[in-house]
């Protein structure tokens, strides 16, 4: 048989309950009334009805029992609210869900006496002679007494107190914002769902003291709507690229989050305008390393050569964008490409699109952003050394010298230079390359000069410009006071006004512009573009000189656009760039736009500037080394405590195999000096401005 023990305020309440427990109706079991509901006193010890309900084993016992239950329930059910008394038992082994507990102890009247109670959510005070019960206020809890809220934490009551309690029921509305990026590409919608806290006062057992506390029960809402979300779109204008669906998962989330509502289509790049090289025009390094790290002096890679009516390389227009479209509807232009510039120069023509050569020769491409020289150069091929007997050599195109380069004699090319044995106490220069099979001593090599000459002076200009253009702005802001207007300046020019300026706030701009004009003189000869000298030209005239010339704010804006451009055009990496690659080298210069390879046992006292990556894979004993794109070293200083110095900006990296105590490292501005030999270093500049090691 199945029983179980159900319990409600009422015997008719817990047969119920039971019955809907049991998923039976009242003819398919028996009941037992155990014990009926009592109110109690003052609300307090008041019991419920407790009945066990048993499932019938057959139809005959069913029967039987349907006629005793139905007529005993009838007749209990008219006397239950009659009965004073109360029913006990013990209800040993039935399920605790059903039971109840009928062992607490029934408080009398007296014994509430100076007491208070919270039932059901009501505020019970029972007073006495000696004493008065004491309420304390629980958080989200308020108490009137006598219509007046309480302020306090703990208040004292009486039965002739009027008590009202009112719970703090919070509601916290979702909070959200819609942003959309600087390029009106992306809306993003955050969400923060709110939540609700309802509240429920515990009830409290009489006592002299008692605190009102409450169950709370939080719950997450989302009160965001699609209506919100539409205007405050439509305040922004966002009509473009809408999601739907992102949008629906925001107004369902229960979490905080985030959601890509909108999305414009970006613009697509187009391809600037481009050469496509038909032949070889690189010079490769002459000296190449074997697996065991020696060097074969007889591997030379020979220079390109084209002949007459050769291709060279083909012209490719630019190809123009596709301009795309920002979350609010409004077009959003293709990046501007640009066309190549070509500046062909000897030995080359341009037919439909073709750089074409005139002559046979090495052909040579130099590409720097847009701007492309093309040429073929001639080659000379000197059979002998380079002494008293030849004289210095000048070619502009490529040379070749099959001998030694002797003391106090000059080489000067445009194109490469080869030298297959030694260089003594000579100076060899040119806008390329420069390639020694022999040792390099006290002579002076300089490869790019060009190059670096333009990178200089690329940097004076950009902190020139920048002053300019202030002495810009502090003109037109002189020119709207009535003391310029009735001064000379406006019909006499603006020299007197402009030396006043470098007087009094820019100290520093002449020893630049004087810096500028003596670095551009001295190189003149390897300036190809006018502009440089035409620069050093007005920068004399209008700042350097006192002259009866006059000068207007529109001069000045003219020289300030063209400076912005020739600082610009000076940051452009050039393609291909020189290098320099020899054997040894000692008591000697190197110069170098590019990188710098010096295999074999090293260099000892030789300066060394490397615009590029400056690779030695001897040993650095004496001197300066830098490289501007960070310096790898196999070797550096010696037991003897020869001052070395091993130098890179403060953006590169210092490697070096092993370096002897006394090596000085210079990192940007920082200066470390080796204090023993080393191993394996990587030296760079942290974040705090200091030299660390790797």
């Amino acid at each position: 048989m199945q029983s179980i023990v159900s319990k409600g305020k009422s015997v008719k309440e817990a047969v119920h309950l039971g019955l809907e427990l049991m998923e039976v109706k009242k003819n398919e079991v028996s009941i037992e009334i155990i014990q009926y509901g009592t109110k109690g006193f003052f609300g307090i010890g008041g019991k419920n009805a407790v009945v066990k309900l048993s499932k019938q084993e057959s139809n005959t016992t069913s029967r039987q029992s349907k006629t005793n239950s139905i007529d005993y329930y009838k007749t209990m059910e008219h006397l239950v609210d009659d009965l004073p008394f109360e029913q006990s038992s013990v209800f040993e082994g039935y399920p605790i869900d059903y039971a109840i507990d009928v062992s607490q102890k029934e408080m009398t009247e007296q014994e509430l006496e100076g007491k208070a109670w919270v039932t059901d959510g009501t505020i019970y005070v029972k007073d006495s002679e000696t004493q008065y019960p004491i309420v304390e206020i629980g958080k989200g809890v308020q108490l009137f007494k006598n219509n007046q809220m309480v302020k306090e934490k703990k208040t004292i009551v009486s039965e002739k107190d009027a008590l009202e309690i009112t719970l703090e029921d919070e509601q916290q509305d979702t909070r959200w914002n819609i942003t959309i990026d600087q390029h009106k590409l992306n809306v993003l919608l955050e969400v923060n769902p709110g939540h609700t806290i309802t509240r429920k006062l515990q009830d409290v057992e009489p006592n002299q003291q008692i605190e009102l506390t409450v169950d709370e029960h939080k719950e997450t809402i989302n009160t965001l709507t699609y209506e919100d979300i539409r205007n405050k779109m439509e305040t922004l204008r966002i009509t473009y690229g809408i999601n739907q669906n992102e949008i629906r998962k925001a107004l369902e989330t229960n979490v905080p989050s985030s959601y890509e509502i909108a999305t414009g289509s970006k613009a697509k790049p187009g391809v600037d305008g481009r050469i496509e090289l038909m032949v070889e025009v690189d010079t490769k390094n002459g000296l190449i390393e074997d697996d065991a790290g020696k060097v074969d002096f007889r591997e030379l890679k020979m220079i390109p050569t084209v002949e007459e009516g050769q291709i060279i390389a083909i012209i490719h227009p630019p190809i123009p964008g596709e301009s795309g479209t920002t979350v609010t509807n409004e077009p959003l232009p293709a990046k501007k490409t640009h066309p190549i510039v070509l500046k062909s120069e000897i030995g080359v023509t341009v037919v439909e699109d073709n750089i074409i050569a005139t002559t046979a020769g090495r052909p040579f491409v130099e590409q720097r952003g847009p701007f492309i020289k093309a040429s073929v150069i001639p080659k000379l091929v000197h059979n002998g050394n380079v002494d008293i007997s030849s004289g210095n050599i000048r070619f502009n195109g490529d040379i070749e010298i099959r001998g030694e380069v002797e003391e106090n004699m000059i080489v000067e090319g445009g194109g490469d230079i080869i030298i297959y044995k030694s260089a003594s106490d000579a100076t060899i220069t040119t806008s390329k390359s420069i390639i020694t099979y022999g040792n390099v001593t006290g002579s002076e090599l300089s490869a790019g000069k060009s190059n670096m000459l333009i990178t200089e002076l690329g940097h004076l200009l950009g902190i020139i410009q920048i002053q300019v253009e202030k002495m810009i702005s502090f003109i037109k802001q002189l020119s709207q006071s009535p003391a310029f207007k009735s001064s000379d300046f406006s019909r006499g020019g603006l020299n007197p006004l402009i030396h006043i300026l470098l007087e009094k706030k820019f100290n520093s701009f002449l020893p630049l512009a004087k810096k500028y004009v003596e670095v551009t003189r001295k190189g003149e000869e390897y300036l190809e573009e006018e502009d440089w000298r035409k620069v050093a030209t007005s920068l004399q005239q209008i700042f350097l000189t006192l002259s009866n010339q006059t000068t207007s704010l529109e001069q000045l804006k003219i020289l300030s656009r063209k400076m912005k451009e020739l600082h610009e055009y000076s940051k452009t990496p050039i393609e291909p760039d020189s290098y320099i690659t020899i054997s040894n080298a000692l008591n000697s210069s190197l110069y170098c736009s590019g990188n710098i390879l010096i295999i074999g046992q090293g260099c000892v006292n030789t300066k060394v500037h490397s615009g590029g990556q400056l690779k030695i894979t001897g040993s650095v004993r004496g001197g300066e080394v830098y490289g501007r794109q960070g310096a790898e070293i196999k070797e550096s200083g010696s037991n003897s405590g020869t001052k070395t110095v091993i130098a890179v900006p403060s953006d590169q990296k210092i490697r070096i195999g092993r370096a002897f105590e006394g090596t000085v490292l210079k990192i940007g501005h920082i200066q470390h000096i080796v204090k023993e030999n080393r191993n394996n270093i990587t030296a760079r500049i942290n974040s705090e401005g200091k030299i660390v090691f790797e």
